[in-house]
Order: structure tokens, then C-alpha cells, then sequence
């Protein structure tokens, strides 16, 4: 049984650049580039998501990733720039206008030296987990404004000084809703999740020999999900560390998938590849129920956005909706064909 999702909205050009991310609230999309603006669109007043607020100069050689609390409060994003600075913005709740909460500290020590890359918000937005690109993994409590965990991943990891920094560049990250577990992706086809209360690394998990792109824990937080260069979306069990099934596409070449998410039930993933395709997949039948390539360019990230309270125009349900984002600058959304 296939689904069927149509084409919304594009908002063409929305970037003079490639756009690279993309984070959802329950009211906003924020999008990130290569330029140094940071850009924030409605996504519950118009089915044309108009512009809201646009955030200038926020990176001054642009931004590779912003996230926000999957069906968290929405009051707090984090971006982080080509520069190699994190910063993390705050929603003022009576003007609905996004300022500068905090820049997090560069370190001193040369042995805590590599660049953040990917980053990830705990439900309750008051963590951030942060990959580097030497390996590790570090949890910051945004209240207090202090790091607070770090986790190695290099050969001895757990193991003494030797191992610091000395772990394959860490991708991809996401914290479960949860707040159990923290999973981080690598060049090297690694994929480690650590268990938060423990402090410690809980399952090196097989099954993609290059490098991940994407994790995401299921909204139930039972199930993993990780994807990259291999072609493949692998799927793990988070009760024993078990690899349970891959979903993958029949009859091409299997183009690197650069971004997934899950729906809100967790049934359904969403991917996006360099070949330009958007696919939607049925977790449990492990088959893929649809399938857009609005443009051959690749594509950087997809995701859904939650469930609106109304429709966004006469004619609409209230299904679900999803965008997509890359190298040709555009937004793109688009809606269930039924639902209500």
C-alpha cells in the first residue's frame, strides 16, 4: 500500500546559497545555508509559510546545522557555523522573535581542540549533545551554561588520556526523547550509542561500513535509525543493541542519503539523497511508500512538521505535511493527499 503526498508550496531561492538544514517548531521552520543569515518561516499562518523573521549576520561564513526539541516547548534552536561557533537562540514568547541566548565557549586545552559539527536538543531544551570532528561527543546543560558529559569514541575510548581525540569524525548525533540515550554517527561507517544516567557507551553497532550521515531515535524511543553514504537506512533495536532491518531502495544504485526522521507515531521515515529523492517509508513492511524527485539536485535535509491545529487553507485536511531542502536553494513542502 503506497501513500501519496503533492506538492504544497516551493519557496524558491529562498537562500542565495545551498541550504544545508533544516529544524522545526510547532509553529516556525528555521533554515540554515551557506550564507550568514539564518532564516525563519510560519508554518501554521499560509500554505505560502511566509518569511518571519530573518536572523542577520548570525554566521559569518554561513551554518551547516540548526536543530530544535522534536515536540518540544520551541523556545530554544542551536545553529552552528563554518566558523566553528555554536549558538543558541531564544524565543521571546510576547514578540514571537528569535534572539542570541548563548555562544558556547571555544576550548582552551589543545587536547579538547575539534570542531563542533552536527548537534542535537534533548526534549525539555535544556541539553545539547555536540559531535566534534576528532570523535567525541559532549552534553552541555544550557541553563547552567556548562559542559557536563564527554564521551570518546576513539580505540580505547573509556580507557585514559591516550583516547582522547582520537575517534573518527562524528557526523551525526541525536539524544532520545527520552533522555536516555545519546547516539552519534561516523566517517568510518561507526555507530555508538551511550546510555546518559551510566555516562558510558552501551553498543557499537554494525551494519554500515561508511560513513553515517543520520541518526534519529524513534518518538518511542525503542528503535534507531542510521543512514549515509552506504545507500541504506539501518534499523536497530534498543533493547539489546540489535541490528533488525535495513530499508533500501530496489532497482537503482543507491544514492547517499544525507538525512532522515521519523513521523510523530513512528510509523513512517522520511529520507532525503544526493540524487535529489524524497522517500517516505513504512517502517514496519520495510518497503518505501512514496517517492518525489522534484529536482536532480542533492538534497541536504528533510523534515516533517508537526501536525497543524487547523488547516492552512480552505480545501486542506490537517494531515501530514514535510519539506525539503539542498543544493538548488528551495524549500520545498508537501502534504498527506488524504487525511483530515
Amino acid at each position: 500500500m503506497s501513500k501519496q503526498y503533492l506538492t504544497l508550496h516551493t519557496v524558491d531561492q529562498a537562500h542565495p546559497t545551498e541550504i544545508f538544514s533544516l529544524a522545526p517548531t510547532s509553529n516556525t521552520l528555521i533554515s540554515a545555508s551557506g550564507s550568514s543569515h539564518l532564516l525563519i518561516h510560519s508554518t501554521t499562518t499560509s500554505p505560502t509559510f511566509p518569511l518571519t523573521q530573518t536572523l542577520s549576520n548570525a554566521h559569518r561564513l554561513g551554518c551547516h546545522h540548526v536543530t530544535t526539541a522534536r515536540s518540544g516547548p520551541g523556545n530554544t534552536f542551536v545553529s552552528v557555523g563554518f566558523g566553528g561557533e555554536t549558538k543558541v537562540w531564544h524565543r521571546n514568547p510576547e514578540t514571537d522573535q528569535w534572539s542570541l541566548y548563548w555562544t558556547l565557549p571555544t576550548p582552551e586545552n589543545k587536547k579538547e581542540k575539534g570542531d563542533v559539527w552536527a548537534v542535537a536538543l534533548s526534549a525539555d531544551e535544556g541539553y545539547l549533545a555536540a559531535t566534534t570532528s576528532d570523535g567525541r561527543i559532549h552534553v552541555w546543560d544550557l541553563l547552567g551554561k556548562m559542559k557536563i558529559q564527554s564521551y570518546e569514541t576513539g580505540a580505547s575510548a573509556g580507557g585514559g588520556q591516550e583516547s582522547v581525540g582520537t575517534g573518527s569524525f562524528a557526523m551525526a548525533v541525536d539524544l532520545s526523547r527520552d533522555g536516555k540515550f545519546t547516539a552519534s554517527g561516523h566517517e568510518n561507517g561507526g555507530v555508538y550509542v551511550f546510555n546518559n544516567d551510566a555516562g558510558r557507551m552501551v553498543y557499537s553497532l554494525s551494519g554500515l561500513a561508511k560513513p553515517v550521515r543520520a541518526v534519529a531515535f524513534s518518538p518511542g524511543c525503542k528503535r534507531l535509525a542510521a543512514a549515509g553514504n552506504a545507500g541504506i537506512i539501518a534499523i536497530y533495536d534498543m533493547q539489546h543493541g540489535e541490528h533488525v532491518a535495513n530499508l533500501s531502495a530496489t532497482g537503482t544504485r543507491p544514492a547517499w542519503i544525507t538525512s532522515i526522521d521519523w513521523n510523530d507515531t513512528g510509523e513512517y521515515l522520511l529520507s532525503g539523497s544526493l540524487d535529489g529523492k524524497v522517500r517516505v517509508w513504512d517502517v514496519a513492511r520495510g518497503v518505501c511508500v512514496a517517492t518525489h524527485s522534484e529536482t536532480e539536485s542533492a538534497l541536504w535535509c528533510v523534515r516533517w512538521l508537526p501536525k497543524s491545529e487547523k488547516a492552512l487553507a480552505p480545501g486542506m485536511g490537517k494531515g501530514e505535511m514535510f519539506v525539503a531542502a539542498g543544493a538548488n536553494r528551495s524549500l520545498t513542502f508537501y502534504r498527506e493527499a488524504t487525511g483530515s
